[in-house]
């Protein structure tokens, strides 16, 4: 389903188009991370009957381009675990791309049918629409409980004022955004950690070198979807990551 257009005209500039990593490198790290991801459902804390709803959202803009082409159905495969944590997860897939397309998926259970959507998904040139995503996800708290967002992105070409106040309204809801950054684009860090402020979620950065980082954050959100912080920490002890430790510290860490 399209995602209605944010109405505010943001600031935007040229896109940045470098990549700091290779096809070939992209495609080895997102084939180990797969593998070790297959581990998670095996690690899952015990939450019980906990519902759980998560967006899972992605930039899909040309800059993505080198890596998507090559580990596209690799990546796709990343939900199978994602979904794996936990039997009552749900997962909506959000991404954007092109001058004005922004599209959401239906509420998936079902592994399948996400990872089918994942995988009819190519990237196109365009600016990046943090702002519809974030006023997606506003959009669907207003009738059911959103737990998390978890967005995927390298670059930001959009007024970060603007960013806060969408963010600020995800806040009142009680929906925490984990922000991944992948590259070093300096605005885009500084926009994706005030919005992990502003929300009480948690920001970190990774690239196709750290495959293994990516699925232990991943799990980290989708075991707090599901859990709380309760299920974060307990999923934490039993991976024994840093990485999960440092994002269980910001959630935690007074706003």
């Amino acid at each position: 389903m399209p995602v209605p257009e944010n109405k505010a005209t943001p600031k935007t500039q040229a896109k940045q188009q470098s990549r700091i990593t290779s096809d070939a490198s992209s495609h080895t790290d997102v084939s180990a991370f797969v593998r070790q991801a297959r581990t998670l459902a095996t690690v899952a804390p015990a939450s019980g009957p906990a519902q759980g709803r998560l967006i899972f959202a992605m930039d899909a803009t040309a800059s993505r381009q080198p890596s998507w082409d090559s580990a596209a159905v690799l990546q796709a495969e990343m939900f199978d675990a994602v979904a794996g944590i936990g039997s009552t997860l749900d997962i909506q897939l959000v991404f954007f791309r092109g001058i004005s397309e922004c599209k959401a998926s239906a509420w998936y259970r079902d592994a399948a049918r996400l990872r089918d959507s994942m995988t009819k998904v190519t990237c196109r040139a365009g600016h990046t629409q943090l702002a519809r995503v974030l006023g997606h996800v506003e959009g669907q708290a207003r009738d059911k409980k959103i737990n998390a967002l978890i967005y995927v992105g390298d670059c930001l070409e959009e007024d970060i004022d603007n960013l806060a106040g969408l963010a600020g309204q995800l806040a009142l809801k009680g929906i925490k955004a984990f922000m991944f950054q992948e590259g070093y684009d300096p605005t885009a860090e500084t926009a994706f950690r005030e919005i992990a402020r502003i929300t009480g979620g948690a920001f970190a950065r990774f690239d196709a070198r750290a495959a293994d980082r990516l699925r232990e954050l991943l799990g980290a959100v989708a075991s707090y979807a599901v859990g709380g912080i309760n299920a974060l920490e307990e999923y934490g002890n039993k991976t024994s990551s840093q990485d999960v430790k440092l994002l269980g510290s910001q959630l935690r860490k007074p706003r």
